[in-house]
C-alpha cells in the first residue's frame, strides 16, 4: 500500500540545486511538480526533462513550479543540465534512499559502470499550495511517463476547476 497517496502530505523534500543554495518543497508557496528522474546515465531521462524545460514557462503561467530531482552528485547533474540543454527547469540532486523511499518511488541497482549503485526509477507528483498530494505518477522503468502537453492542459483545467485529488481512499 502506498504512503504517498492524494490528499494527505507530501513528504518532506529537500534537495541542494545546481542554482545554488538549498530547495525544500515546504518553502513553496503555489502549486508545485516535482519529477523524480533516474539521472545522467538515462536516455529517456534526457528527453522527458527536456521537454519538461521547454513547457516551464507554461507552467509557471498557470501558477505551477517545476523541479526536477536525482540521486546524482552535483558533477553529474550539471553534466545532464549542460549536455541536455536544460535552460530553464531547476534542476536538484543528491536524493537519499530514505527520501526515495518514503516518496514510494522504485529503487534500482545498477548493472553498468555508467548507473550510481542505487537510483530512483521515475515519478512525478503534483504537490497543492497546502503541500498535499494532488497527482502521482510512479513507474518502475523510464518509460510510461505522463505527456507534458498533457498534463499542463488537464492541470489548467482543474486548478481553474478547483476540482478536489482523487485516489485517496
Amino acid at each position: 500500500m502506498p504512503h504517498v497517496k492524494p490528499q494527505t502530505p507530501a513528504p518532506p523534500l529537500e534537495v541542494e540545486t545546481l542554482d545554488g543554495g538549498t530547495w525544500r518543497l515546504a518553502d513553496e508557496w503555489g502549486w508545485t511538480m516535482v519529477e523524480f528522474y533516474r539521472g545522467l546515465h538515462c536516455p529517456g531521462c534526457e528527453a522527458y526533462l527536456r521537454d519538461m524545460d521547454r513547457h516551464v514557462d507554461e507552467f509557471r503561467g498557470i501558477g505551477v513550479a517545476l523541479i526536477a530531482v536525482s540521486g546524482d552528485t552535483r558533477e553529474r547533474a550539471q553534466r545532464a543540465k549542460e549536455d541536455w540543454g536544460l535552460d530553464k527547469l531547476r534542476l536538484g540532486y543528491g536524493l537519499d534512499v530514505e527520501t526515495m523511499q518514503a516518496w514510494d518511488l522504485y529503487i534500482s541497482k545498477a548493472i553498468s559502470d555508467d548507473e550510481p549503485e542505487v537510483f530512483s526509477e521515475p515519478g512525478l507528483y503534483v504537490v497543492k499550495p497546502d503541500g498535499s498530494i494532488y497527482y502521482a505518477a510512479i513507474n518502475s522503468m523510464t518509460f510510461g511517463r505522463p505527456r507534458m502537453s498533457e498534463l499542463l492542459k488537464a492541470l489548467q483545467v482543474k486548478i481553474q476547476q478547483d476540482a478536489p485529488a482523487r485516489g485517496e481512499v
